[in-house]
């Protein structure tokens, strides 16, 4: 009889992704390729009833747990983000792994509910088999090892590619034997200290880096008639403000951007740079800047955006804000920016702000709520990133509701930050470079899906961000005007590093050669993301070029009426 219940058990799992299967199925059609494809399925699904006949307990528990967590890992992420689990993917959830508690917390009902059905898997495999059915041993704990061996062979040859439509269990474990094959044969090696010639002192005392979050350059008034308010289109007393328009950002990824922008990647050789290369703290220091780094999104300590503690160790003032409600953590740090910039301390800032990240719901004050119908609120207050998708299943009102309360956020975090930060803050010595990690697909067009970012078909308004220079009244450092009408609507994330280190004295003949174009020249960029950063295993990265007669913008009321030009 256990023969039987453990079949059975086995059996309904495998059959609830039936939909995974015949969508496979349907994209490979009639050939050879069929064929391939159910010789492993087979091969995965018979290693998978072997396993489950080991005739010692321990070992097959062991199994169960192993293949039962693996795919209930795989499970969550699928629902979660409504999109297939690449090896790309994976990488960037494993250096997400600081998020962990924060996952569980806004997606435990998912996570539930995948992990009781994944109790199915755990007894089909974990129970006690039927004495006539148990198999040799070496056979029966041999099989699944081969069978992961096979799919991981597989994945190797096609870069990550291969476990579509296979048993969702082997898939995110063989996904870990290519991770922790890279890992074990990168040999980019060690991080380099400090090199480039300089010309000079720094050109200004504070020298800051804001990067938001999810700000899409087309819901700005700083690049379309119907923006949102930015207060950044007219000059304000004491400052001068440079509007390079519509940047492309490195990625429509946040870790992807935001290490590329501390460390100077190129789109030809950022994962060497990226790597090797001195990040921008160890510039600043260098050049007798202290270095500060504000972090409005985690708490605790937790690290984000690839960062490791040999990193954090070249940054003096490492700052967040653990009891400040999300709402308002950018208004601390823009406190905390006006503290840093009053205090006649030459120091390279750099800030990562909560911005508008989903979910929008309960980021922006009531007084603020100036574009309705809005996302229902009081849910999310305690969430700075992602959330859970109840009540919200991609439907166009659905998308009118979200792109209000977006425009809501933006008008709050943006807006609002500005304004204080023009009436507080001395700017008489400071240049500010203000961007966004990578801009948002708010379905203007009426695409299905519920992800904004991140795609593996992405639009180009993912890679769409604002990008902007503030710089006291009178001070000289950069020319920026001089190719301001050049480079707007035509540079991107790649030009910031080289401007950040120009900034700093280093010399622009021995930064360009390395970096790249800085913002006071042509930037000659190709206005293109990338949005498979994670490019492994001979697989190469995929760049996007955003075509700005397609982009849309915002009409009045929230809705979609035309394209960027």
């Amino acid at each position: 009889m256990r023969v039987y219940i453990k079949g059975l058990l086995l059996l309904v799992y495998l059959l609830s992704f039936h939909a995974y299967y015949l969508e496979r199925l349907e994209a490979i059609g009639l050939g050879v390729a069929l064929v391939l494809y159910a010789g492993v399925f087979v091969l995965l699904v018979a290693a998978l009833w072997l396993c489950a006949n080991i005739r010692q307990g321990l070992v097959r528990w062991l199994f169960a747990v192993g293949f039962c967590a693996s795919a209930v890992f795989f499970d969550a992420y699928t629902r979660i983000t409504a999109e297939y689990l690449t090896y790309s993917a994976f990488v960037s959830m494993v250096y997400s792994g600081g998020f962990i508690g924060e996952a569980l917390e806004q997606y435990h009902s998912v996570i539930l509910g995948v992990a009781a059905k994944g109790l199915l898997l755990l007894l089909g495999l974990g129970l006690r088999p039927d004495p006539v059915q148990r198999l040799p041993g070496t056979l029966a704990w041999a099989a699944p090892l081969l069978g992961l061996a096979l799919l991981t062979g597989i994945l190797f040859v096609r870069a990550g590619e291969g476990a579509r439509g296979l048993p969702v269990m082997y898939t995110p474990l063989a996904y870990l034997n290519l991770f922790l094959y890279e890992s074990l044969h990168d040999s980019v090696g060690p991080r380099q200290p400090v090199t480039l010639a300089r010309s000079g002192p720094p050109l200004a005392r504070d020298i800051v880096l804001i990067i938001d979050e999810s700000v899409s350059g087309n819901y700005l008034d700083l690049n379309t008639p119907n923006g949102v308010t930015s207060n950044l289109t007219h000059p304000q007393p004491g400052a001068s403000i440079f509007n390079y328009g519509y940047a492309a950002s490195i990625a429509n990824c946040s870790a992807d951007t935001n290490v590329t922008l501390r460390y100077g990647g190129t789109r030809s050789d950022y994962l060497r740079i990226n790597s090797t290369l001195p990040s921008i703290w160890q510039y600043a220091k260098q050049a007798g800047l202290g270095t500060v780094y504000i972090d409005s999104q985690r708490t605790g300590g937790n690290l984000q955006n690839l960062m490791d503690a040999t990193e954090k160790r070249d940054i003096d003032q490492f700052i967040q804000f653990d009891t400040t409600p999300v709402r308002d953590r950018d208004m601390a740090a823009l406190q905390k920016l006006v503290e840093l910039l009053g205090d006649g301390k030459p120091q390279l800032i750099v800030i990562n702000k909560v911005g508008v990240h989903f979910p929008v719901h309960d980021k922006y004050p009531d007084a603020f709520m100036t574009y309705t119908p809005a996302l229902p609120r009081g849910h999310y207050a305690d969430i700075a990133d992602t959330g859970q998708r109840d009540g919200f299943s991609g439907t166009p009102q659905d998308w009118v509701l979200y792109r209000n309360s977006y425009k809501n956020s933006v008008l709050w975090s943006v807006g609002e930050f500005f304004k204080r930060l023009f009436a507080q803050a001395d700017l008489s010595q400071a240049v500010i470079i203000y961007t966004s990690d990578h801009g948002q697909d708010l379905h203007e067009r009426g695409n299905p899906g519920l992800n904004t970012h991140c795609g593996e078909n992405p639009v180009e308004e993912e890679g769409l961000v604002p990008l902007v220079v503030i710089q006291g009244q009178g001070l000289k450092t950069l020319d920026w005007q001089a190719q301001l009408a050049t480079n707007k609507d035509r540079s991107s994330h790649y030009n910031i590093f080289p401007t950040l280190l120009q900034l700093l004295g280093y010399d622009a003949a021995a930064v360009e050669p390395i970096y790249g174009h800085a913002l006071n020249v042509p930037t000659n960029d190709p206005f293109s993301f990338n949005y498979r950063f994670n490019a492994r295993l001979g697989a190469k990265p995929e760049f996007k070029h955003i075509d700005l007669d397609v982009v849309v913008t915002p009409g009045p009321q929230g809705m979609p009426v035309g394209t960027a030009q």
